[in-house]
This record gives structure tokens, C-alpha cells and sequence, in this order.
């Protein structure tokens, strides 16, 4: 579909999301509303245009603008309107109240909840890996990556591609006497966060002398905005690896490392080693879940939840309204599209407590979630 190609042309930097309602459509629904499913059964009945507005994370763009694009046809009332500004700058703006709904990659901290005067739900909504994807024309696939390797090229300390330490790892691999061009993140990153989290927790010398957070001040490479700025550099610049979602890799035909997890195993990112990560992991009650260093031999070593933030009181009842039924659809409807775009599809226990969590923004509607369905997905 047009959005969606649009959305990975290679310069586009920002990634603006607006599903808007047509007004023929909303004459049709008017039209219709007797036998419309929206206005029966407690779902979704909007008298009048309703608009919600977001920002944050680049990592979950992709995925929201397919469901977006989809609950306007359920809804063509309901308009939506996304930012991709990155995880820290959503995190700002719903912390101040200008946006409807925020997104991060990284779920808020206590602190940064008790900013917030309306209250907060984190809810995760869907979880995908964080890769290394690289641009060596020789090289399209199989590279591995041990994780003293991938953490000495971070840091700058190991500078071509045919490095003995690159070398080792990939017998029969003709690697390039080539730079290597590290690409990060610019702005504020809940990817970031999470990709320095685990090489925090894998080597002393970057916890010691990098640390882990939405900014770091990188030893070395060039930086770019948003998973989508990350994934243009690579792809125009030979030499370059960079972190981004693996949907943005997956989406751009770009290649990706196989990368060493804890258990000593090369792990090729897919929606299976994946899913082994999270198996591993207990969401507790608040859904802030941590996985910077998961057990498990077939568990590939960088994946996250991605949040949603919700007010927990909207004074706009039809608001409040949208934002469940918004919710409903991506953790229902929406999870068939995650392995399609590259990302992992809520386990049905997640997706059920998630639901309740979220079916207390409004008193006029009820999610309602099909375990059967769920377990499908």
C-alpha cells in the first residue's frame, strides 16, 4: 500500500502517521449506523469526528500505521494521527500533556510516572529485536558476530571489516579490507536504551566507560534519526553497521548479523528466537519488563516489549473511548500483521492482561479479547 511503502523510502527521516476520515465515508457511516457494528454490542459509536494524537518511539511506526490505517476503515470518524519523534521526545510530550497517547521503547520509570497528573498505563503492544544490520555488497548473509566483536566495533576499537577477531568467527567469509562505519541514533532512543542496556550487561568496559540510557555519547560512528534515518545511512553507506528494529532491516532488504547470545549459540533475529526470549522472561503486574542478557539456547539476545502510554483519566469521553477501541484492534485484529512487518505477536497471556488493564479508561466500552484468536497469532 502506498503508506506503507511510503513510509520506508529511504529519506524520509520522519515518519508522520494520519489516517484521516473522508467525509464521504462519514456520510456512508451515518447511512449505516443502524446495522454498523460500531454503533451495536457497546463497541465504538462516535456521534461526531474524533481525533487522537501520538508520539514517540520510531521502532513501533511501521505496525501502528497498519493498524491505524485499518481502524479507519472500522471507524471513519476516527481519525489518528502518530508522530515517529523517538522514544525520549514522546516520553516529553506526553509527559506534558499535548498528545492523546505516547510511545516508548522503554517503559517509563517511577520518576518520570509521577510527572504525569493524569496518571499512566504502560501497556505493551507488541515486542520485536534489535538488530545489527550491516552493508558489506560481498557479505549478504551469514555473518556472526561474538560478542566481544560487536561490542570492540561499537567502540571503536575494532576498525575494518577483515579484523582477525571478524575473521575468526566467519571461516570461508571473504570479508573486505574495508572501514567500518558505525551508524547510531541521534536523538533521544528507547531503542537506544534498550540496545545499550544489553551491552551494558555483557561487557564491564561499556557499562564502565559508555553506560546504557535513551542518549549515550557514542565512541565512535555517525549518527542518524530514528530507526528510519539508522537504516538509510546503512543502506547508502558501504561499511556501515547500525542497530534498528529488525522490521526496518527486514523491510529494507538490508542484511543482519547473527549475533552470540548467552548461551555461547549464533542467533539469526526471527520471529521464533524471538518468541524463545520471550518465553524466558516474566511480565510482572506494572508490564515493565527488562531483557537485556535473556537465558535460554535458542533465545536471540536483544528484544523488548514496545509501550503504549495512556492517560489513565481522559476527560473527553469519546476520547476515552477511541483510545480502548484503538487498543482493542492492536492487541486483537492487530497482532496478525506483527510477523508480517517484522516483529513478534504478544504471547495470549500478555495480550489478556494488557486488555484488562486498558478496559479501564472508559465506562462505554468493553475490550473484548477471543483467547482462541489470540493463540493464533
Amino acid at each position: 500500500m502506498f503508506l506503507y511503502s511510503h513510509l520506508f523510502n529511504p529519506t524520509r527521516i520522519l515518519t508522520s502517521i494520519s489516517v484521516v476520515a473522508l467525509s464521504a465515508g462519514l456520510v456512508a457511516c451515518g447511512q449505516q449506523e443502524a446495522s454498523s457494528p460500531n454503533a451495536d454490542g457497546g463497541k465504538l459509536a462516535l456521534n461526531e469526528n474524533v481525533s487522537l494524537v501520538g508520539a514517540g518511539a520510531s521502532f513501533p511506526t511501521p505496525l501502528y500505521q497498519r493498524w491505524f490505517q485499518e481502524i479507519n476503515q472500522d471507524y471513519p470518524n476516527l481519525r489518528i494521527n502518530y508522530q515517529s519523534v523517538g522514544s525520549g521526545a514522546g516520553v516529553e510530550q506526553f509527559t506534558t500533556g499535548t498528545v492523546d497517547f505516547g510511545a516508548s521503547d522503554v517503559a517509563m520509570t517511577d520518576e518520570e510516572i509521577q510527572k504525569v497528573e493524569r496518571g499512566v498505563l504502560l501497556l505493551p503492544m507488541a515486542a520485536g529485536s534489535i538488530v545489527l544490520t550491516y552493508n558489506l555488497p560481498n557479505v549478504e548473509s551469514g555473518l556472526k558476530l561474538p560478542r566481544e566483536v560487536y561490542t570492540g566495533i561499537l567502540q571503536g576499537q575494532i576498525k575494518s571489516w577483515n579484523n582477525p577477531a571478524i575473521a575468526q568467527a566467519n571461516p570461508g567469509v571473504q570479508l573486505p579490507n574495508q572501514p567500518i562505519t558505525v551508524v547510531h541514533r541521534s536523538d533521544g532512543s528507547g531503542t537506544t536504551g534498550v540496545f545499550t542496556k544489553h551491552l551494558s550487561a555483557i561487557s564491564p568496559e561499556w557499562k564502565n566507560q559508555v553506560g546504557e540510557g535513551k542518549t549515550v555519547d557514542w565512541p565512535a560512528g555517525v549518527g542518524a534519526k530514528g530507526n528510519e534515518g539508522v537504516t538509510a545511512q546503512v543502506k547508502q553507506t558501504p561499511g556501515a553497521i547500525g542497530y534498528v528494529e529488525y522490521g526496518y532491516a527486514k523491510q529494507n532488504n538490508l542484511p543482519v548479523a547473527a549475533l552470540e547470545n548467552q548461551s555461547g549459540n549464533f542467533i539469526v533475529p526471527s520471529e521464533e528466537s524471538a518468541s524463545k526470549t520471550l518465553e524466558a522472561v516474566e511480565l510482572p503486574a506494572n508490564f515493565r519488563a527488562f531483557i537485556s542478557d535473556p537465558n535460554g539456547a535458542e533465545s536471540y539476545p536483544i528484544v523488548t516489549y514496545t509501550w503504549l502510554l495512556a492517560y489513565e483519566n481522559y476527560p473527553d469521553a469519546s476520547k476515552a473511548k477511541s483510545m480502548e477501541a484503538m487498543i482493542e484492534y492492536g492487541l486483537t485484529e492487530g497482532q496478525r500483521y506483527s510477523a508480517e512487518l517484522g516483529y513478534v505477536p504478544l504471547p495470549p497471556s500478555v495480550v489478556e492482561k494488557v486488555a484488562a488493564a486498558a478496559d479501564k479508561l472508559s465506562p462505554d466500552y468493553n475490550i473484548t479479547v477471543d483467547k482462541a484468536a489470540a493463540s493464533k497469532f
